[in-house]
């Protein structure tokens, strides 16, 4: 009889077994049936840490990560309220990205083992100790980044990559407009659009987001709430206009985006932060093209491309200069380190950062919450579930 290996993630004590010819088990790993997730009140969507079931029965293409930390998105915020419900078949635990370790590998996944650092873009279940993915939407976590940081990548850096390459269809030498350039995904898109050699034009809301749009290298930053924004693209191309348009504000920005796209430009719209947009005859005009966006619902082959397609492209630049803005004095470490780095900004000194708004402990979640709901972040809030174990 040949070989049987299959494992089980069963949710008792030492279950996982490899069961070999001549009717031979051995226990190979030592497996728990209970762990803790941030649940939410149904009735008055508070948010307390409770036990739950850990992952079981996992796919064999799956990896189950023990979780040290998380990272908010807006969309956890919709899902808290009842707004965004989890795809069919996902966890219905919030929380769309993670860093950690690999607790247990599938079968088939045999790209990963025990011990690996990773960070993973999930469909749901982040808010959690363990989570179970597959093994396709899982990177390796670079050396140089902690668990907190690594946790602000996935889902806003691959989000802004989708908007930028895949969906935007951007090329060498275009122009882009990038609104809520303090969010996750706007401090992600100003580095990747410098990466993809494109001229930035940024919106922010404060004169705090519009320093670090600065010093993340836009070439170009807008307060609206001090100026119209399209009155300035406009001047600033001569009425030429932007060529891509990254928007998840919709309707308040709607009639500045149409000012400021260029004839034959492409408006992504991935958000309706202010409300859906309104149909405009004028679009016509510009023979513009509109493309709307998600990211959470596409399917496992797209994520999977898109992961693969993420570290071929913008992995590698990760590491080397920090900017976490929870910790004090860091802004200034990290100008000193960009002046260092910026010599040519395509050569190997260039390197792409997440940015840190804060860094909370998972039983603040409510605080965390309640900072991105005021929209008072500048970059990711990071959730810490569990120390790094630094030995």
């Amino acid at each position: 009889m040949g070989m049987l290996s299959r494992l089980y993630w069963l949710g008792s004590k030492d279950v996982a077994r490899r069961t070999c010819s001549g009717g031979m088990s051995k226990v190979i790993a030592r497996q728990i049936s209970r762990m803790r997730a941030i649940t939410v009140n149904p009735v008055d969507h508070s948010m307390s840490i409770t036990d739950v079931d850990a992952p079981h029965s996992v796919p064999p293409d799956n990896v189950v990560i023990k979780v040290h930390a998380t990272a908010l998105n807006r969309a956890d915020l919709l899902q808290r309220v009842g707004k965004y419900p989890p795809p069919v078949g996902e966890s219905d635990i919030i929380g769309l990205e993670v860093a950690g370790t690999v607790a247990h590998v599938g079968s088939s996944s045999s790209k990963w083992k025990e011990g690996d650092r990773v960070m993973a873009l999930l469909a749901g279940g982040g808010y959690a100790e363990y989570v179970s993915v597959n093994g396709s939407l899982c990177c390796h976590m670079p050396n140089s980044l902690s668990m907190t940081s690594a946790a602000a990548i996935p889902e806003a850096w691959m989000t802004a990559y989708q908007l930028i390459k895949c969906v935007g269809q951007s090329k060498e030498g275009e122009s882009v407009l990038i609104h809520a350039g303090g969010s996750g995904v706007g401090t992600a898109a100003i580095q990747l659009a410098q990466l993809f050699k494109l001229d930035t034009f940024v919106t922010v809301g404060s004169t705090d987001k519009e320093k670090i749009a600065k010093l993340l290298g836009a070439n170009h930053v807008i307060n609206y709430r001090d100026k119209e924004f399209g009155d300035v693209i406009t001047q600033l191309t001569e009425g030429t206009g932007v060529d891509l348009i990254l928007d998840c504000v919709g309707n308040p920005f709607a009639s500045g985006n149409l000012q400021s796209l260029a004839v034959d430009g492409r408006w992504v719209v991935y958000g309706f932060m202010g409300g859906p947009i309104k149909f405009m005859p004028n679009l016509f005009k510009k023979r513009a093209s509109i493309h709307t966006t998600t990211l959470r619902t596409r399917t496992n082959q797209y994520k999977s491309d898109l992961v693969s397609s993420f570290q071929r492209d913008a992995l590698p630049y990760f590491g080397g200069c920090q900017l976490d803005l929870s910790r004090e004095g860091d802004q200034e470490v990290y100008i000193k380190q960009r002046k260092q780095k910026r010599e040519g900004i395509f050569n190997k000194g260039f390197h792409l950062q997440p940015v840190i708004d804060s860094v909370y402990s998972w039983q603040e979640v409510e605080t965390a919450m309640e900072r991105m709901k005021q929209n008072l972040n500048t970059g990711k809030i990071v959730l810490e579930v569990r120390k790094e174990d630094k030995t």
